[in-house]
């Protein structure tokens, strides 16, 4: 048996290795067993086999010691991939994206194709200096809300949103957590890592074709399915009783008044007003607004999110509030708490019960189950099966929990974005990309300040930073590297990368490469894309070097190659974040995310010759 695995150029450890690796790739596609518990499987493997079979060199040192196998806990480029998901949490958590993209939809004049192509171009362009887990997060609920606006389901618009913020993921260094990886590999192999903007020409021209793809190919393959998550935003339509008062800098003082004022929140129907306790009901014919009106209003929980936020200069009414403290340094959250039947609040106001004052909360809003409220929200009495919008902090609401008046309505719990520090978000986001763009420290240097800066300025608590940290990241990359090593240190890099030139025999670089970007990205497909970027970096690279073409222009055809995970759901975190929303089946991606696969590849294949002189 071992002369058989000699005379194909073999040794023990790398039959192992690749037999080690097969497992661990249909543990992962057929995710039986959880990623994370694979992935500690992988490393637990290797640490035992190589303790007891060490790969000693010619000066009796032991190239695969146990710290080499666990350095991949260590190594830079998971650790910037982590820190870099935390300052993507914290732009996030401050609305500035939501905000941002609520003034680009406002250019779309009415038209789908116009709202969805400015949001995916919004969505490319960020994708490229910041993570795209968190940005395709942030846009799910606003495709979703283009989609309820123009009545397409939602799964015409979700799997186009992952795609893009994929590709536009390969036009920096920092776009995607794989590019990271694969910079870091050069460096390992004595190499200089890729510049931020290295590899942006032709990662433009990658990401302008699967922009067009999705635009105009995609719509043709994509599923007309309704999701849950779309029936259960049809219940979240019910409007709330709320009201809201008129500061001394607001835009709206002097305006006329009418039923519907808030031209981009049109569903927000005006009640009455109460000015110096008198109340004034429509119609309101020649009424201006003054300083210290109170409008009373109905409103979606989400639309009167919004309008908090929409700097008209308006705040919850406090007439019948008191409200001991605030909390600044924790995060702020909206909920629905249901009255129950023996509820103290049956049949009292919720300024009479002092529920507020006791929980350290705000009710922004009532929502009758039987009929709409017709008098001030503060002096309804209410009914059990009533509906309270409350804003609270995390330490509130557990104290909430155990309130025998009310029921939490679980799925209802949303983190209010944190608005005032969406400024610093963003200047410690630019100093994050800047210092690593023009090389004034390295990313992982900045990546670090900018994940401290965003806890310690309060921008994000220390609980949302750690949330933002996936254990599928942390434990699959440290998997990876120590499969990457082990190949190095076994020779299975070497005798994988003259296989595949026995294979491709004497043809010209550019079909050996054209060939390789293939490989790579079908086997994204079926691996994670950070996992296959690790693995077959090494491999890259000795066929760069054994046909005389510089190994960068093989680490960046990695880059792309790896990130081209669109034809299943489970190889890149976008496409599982979508799934649901969309109710996207395993054949949706497959039926459009193949031909992407193709075509990048073919356009890639073209753009090679030209671009690299090969």
């Amino acid at each position: 048996m071992n002369t058989l695995i000699e005379n194909a150029g073999m040794s023990l450890e790398m039959l192992f290795l690749f037999g080690l690796i097969v497992g661990a790739l249909f543990c992962y596609a057929s995710e039986t067993i959880p990623m994370e518990v694979t992935a500690l499987g992988v490393i637990l493997i290797l640490l035992v086999f190589f303790h007891f079979a060490p790969i000693i060199d010619a000066n009796g040192v032991n190239q695969l010691p146990t710290s080499k196998i666990l350095s991949g806990f260590a190594n830079p480029a998971m650790l910037t991939v982590l820190a870099l998901l935390v300052v993507g949490q914290g732009v996030v958590k401050t609305g500035i994206l939501e905000i941002f993209s609520r003034h680009v939809l406002s250019l779309s004049m009415g038209r789908l194709w116009i709202a969805t192509l400015i949001s995916l171009i919004t969505v490319l362009f960020i994708s490229a200096f910041l993570n795209n887990i968190p940005v395709v997060i942030i846009f799910i609920p606003i495709m979703q809300g283009i989609a309820q606006r123009f009545h397409v389901p939602a799964s015409k618009l979700l799997m186009p949103l992952s795609f893009v913020a994929v590709v536009g993921g390969m036009t920096t260094l920092v776009g995607s957590g794989t590019n990271l990886l694969v910079s870091n590999a050069l460096i390992e192999a004595g190499l200089p890592g890729f510049s931020f903007f290295e590899f942006t020409l032709p990662g433009l021209l990658l990401a302008g074709t699967g922009l067009a793809y999705v635009m105009l190919i995609a719509p043709k393959f994509l599923p007309h399915r309704t999701s849950l998550s779309h029936r259960m935003r049809e219940r979240l339509d019910q409007h709330f009783m709320a009201e809201i008062s008129i500061d001394n800098d607001s835009k709206l003082i002097g305006q006329s008044l009418g039923v519907r004022m808030f031209q981009e929140l049109p569903e927000i129907n005006i009640r009455m007003i109460n000015r110096l306790g008198k109340t004034i009901l429509p119609p309101f014919t020649g009424l201006k607004l003054r300083h210290g009106d109170t409008i009373a209003l109905s409103a979606t929980r989400e639309d009167l999110t919004k309008l908090m936020e929409s700097g008209y200069g308006l705040t919850p009414a406090e007439g019948y509030r008191r409200n001991p403290t605030s909390h600044q340094k924790s995060e702020q959250i909206i909920v629905e708490m249901m009255v129950t039947p023996s509820s103290s609040l049956v049949d009292s106001t919720i300024g009479r019960t002092g529920f507020e004052y006791r929980h350290n909360c705000q009710v922004l809003g009532i929502q009758h189950h039987a009929h709409m409220i017709r008098s001030r929200m503060g002096q309804a009495k209410l009914s059990a099966g009533d509906l309270l919008l409350v804003k609270c902090d995390a330490e509130t609401l557990r104290g909430l929990r155990e309130d025998l008046d009310v029921v939490l309505v679980e799925f209802s719990v949303e983190e209010l974005p944190n608005l005032k520090a969406a400024n610093l978000s963003i200047c410690i986001f630019m100093a994050v990309v800047l210092s690593a763009a023009f090389g004034l420290v390295p990313i992982v240097i900045s990546s670090f300040f900018g994940a401290l800066a965003m806890v310690v300025t309060n921008v994000i608590t220390l609980p949302q930073a750690a949330r933002a940290l996936d254990h599928k990241v942390i434990t699959t990359i440290a998997a990876a590297l120590a499969l990457g090593v082990a190949m190095e240190a076994t020779g299975a890099a070497t005798y994988l990368a003259n296989l595949i030139l026995s294979i491709t025999g004497t043809a010209s670089p550019t079909i050996v490469l054209s060939s390789f970007f293939l490989l790579v990205a079908l086997m994204s497909n079926i691996i994670s894309t950070k996992t296959c970027a690790v693995l077959f970096a090494p491999i890259g690279l000795h066929i760069g070097a054994e046909i005389g073409v510089d190994p960068r222009i093989f680490a960046i055809t990695i880059v792309f190659a790896a990130n081209c995970a669109f034809a299943t759901p489970f190889a890149y975190q976008t496409s599982l974040l979508v799934m649901g929303p969309g109710s996207y089946h395993f054949k949706d991606f497959f039926k459009v995310g193949f031909p992407l696969v193709i075509l990048i590849w073919l356009v890639y294949s073209a753009f090679v010759p030209w671009y690299y002189g090969l």
